[in-house]
């Protein structure tokens, strides 16, 4: 993450974030809320705001705050905010909702790395629209599945802000 500016690098920790809502950390609220996309690149400029607004909102739905993560997702009208988007639903458990966002990201070009990442995990090459319904499934049903599903979720997470990460400054 040689990029994102070293002062916001601690927000992005190991942990698997929850399929379901979640629960904000409301530690780290106040250090969102004041960034800017300019402040989370600094001293970089952003070249592309788009790219960099995805950043800001992954940051959002990294710490739980998925309504702040929603606002941001939804001005951004791009495949790439759709993703982010389409990921906020999910993990509301608007499953239907998800899988239309993911309908409007279409074929992405991050989908060949992400599935390259979790080949290295030993799990199934990306398909968004089945892994909602294993998102689905192991909401209502937990155990396995949902450690699976949160370990590719991160992975997910991990690939697309590392894809608008390069592309925002």
């Amino acid at each position: 993450m040689a990029v994102l500016a070293a002062a916001v690098r601690d927000l992005v920790d190991d942990r698997l974030m929850p399929l379901g809502h979640g629960a904000p950390h409301n530690a780290v609220r106040g250090r969102l809320s004041a960034l800017t996309t300019d402040a989370l690149f600094a001293p970089v400029a952003v070249k592309n705001s788009s790219f960099a607004s995805g950043c800001l909102a992954a940051l959002w739905l990294w710490h739980d705050f998925l309504d702040e993560a929603h606002a941001i997702a939804q001005d951004i009208d791009t495949s790439e905010g759709s993703w982010w988007h389409a990921i906020m639903h999910r993990r509301e458990g608007d499953y239907w909702n998800s899988k239309y966002w993911f309908r409007r990201v279409g074929r992405h070009p991050a989908f060949a790395k992400l599935s390259e990442r979790l080949a290295k995990r030993g799990l199934p090459a990306w398909e968004p629209m089945a892994f909602v319904d294993q998102c689905e499934r192991a909401a209502r049903d937990g155990g396995e599945l949902e450690q699976t599903c949160r370990e590719a979720q991160s992975e997910e997470w991990h690939a697309l802000f590392e894809y608008c990460l390069e592309r925002a400054a």
